[in-house]
């Protein structure tokens, strides 16, 4: 069983489902088509993919000492997730996620959580070195984690988001990745993106499109473009990116094509956005390899 490190991203949200966003007006808004609160946040929502296939994940965390933070303990352990964690003084990262029918979001942060919390980060050294993945996630103390990662000869998989072209906020963690996961919803030239990205050693660069699917660059120059996999109903979209890159991790780890990496985190990403969780109850290793039989890189 392959070990994965998840390095941040842990928060207790409450999303809002909306036929449309509302004008930007003074208005009262009468009715939701859905409130759900759960925990949530891109750190958890990979573990907790990962888990479901097959990895043997450990999940580092900021909480509080309040309700919201054993909330997410309880869902680690529900979720069979290695859960370390530091106490944040400010409280549990909280977001409230307003979405309309189009799977569309805006999202807000509503608590304000410790920008450079006081913890020990060698405490971790021991997890690091004995994990086959490291996930780090672009929270700003985890830039932090850096030194030790690279002092452990660890590489690198980072996810920028909806990384902006030239925010110096993600170039601590740009420089250190080996692999590049981001999104193209704020880049005017995706391609001249990921190809910079490749000219700086990176030795892949993915980036998803939401509904109109993803590129890859390889390494060898190789685009490798999907369309997203067509589903009934989408539910909701939050955890789909997170998904996703857990969908092409399984398929990494068990050697295949990135072509079928790709497959399979379009897989995981399509039943992701078709539940209201932020995985999909029956995402397993059966589903996608029924899905997208293996094949060797």
């Amino acid at each position: 069983m392959k070990k994965v490190f998840v390095i941040g991203g842990v928060s207790y949200d409450m999303i809002i489902h909306l036929n449309e966003f509302p004008k930007p007006i003074p208005q009262t808004i009468h009715h939701c088509d859905s409130v759900i609160e759960a925990v949530g946040s891109t750190g958890t929502g990979k573990a907790a993919a990962l888990a479901k296939l097959g990895f043997d994940v450990t999940l580092q965390g900021l909480m509080g000492e309040d309700l919201y933070g054993e909330k997410v303990k309880g869902f680690c352990k529900e979720h069979n997730i290695q859960y370390m964690y530091d106490i944040d003084p400010k409280g549990t990262d909280r977001h409230v996620n307003i979405m309309n029918s189009c799977g569309q979001r805006i999202s807000m942060f509503i608590a304000e959580t410790s920008q450079e919390p006081d913890m020990d980060y060698t405490k971790y050294e021991k997890v690091i070195a004995e994990s086959d993945y490291v996930v780090l996630n672009i929270i700003n103390y985890c830039r932090h984690f850096i030194d030790i990662i690279k002092k452990h000869k660890k590489e690198i998989w980072c996810d920028l988001h909806d990384y902006n072209e030239g925010n110096s906020y993600h170039e601590d963690f740009i420089e250190a990745a080996d692999y590049i996961f981001l999104s193209s919803d704020n880049l005017q030239d995706y391609k001249a993106v990921m190809t910079d990205f490749i000219n700086r050693g990176k030795k892949l660069v993915v980036c998803t499109h939401g509904k109109e699917g993803v590129t890859a660059l390889t390494t060898e120059g190789e685009w490798i473009d999907m369309p997203a996999m067509l589903v009934d109903e989408v539910v909701d979209t939050n955890g789909a990116g997170d998904n996703f890159f857990s969908g092409f991790l399984y398929g990494y780890a068990n050697d295949c094509a990135i072509e079928e990496c790709v497959k399979y985190g379009t897989a995981a990403g399509a039943m992701c956005v078709q539940s209201s969780e932020l995985v999909h109850k029956d995402l397993s290793i059966p589903m996608l390899q029924k899905q997208i039989p293996i094949q060797s890189r």
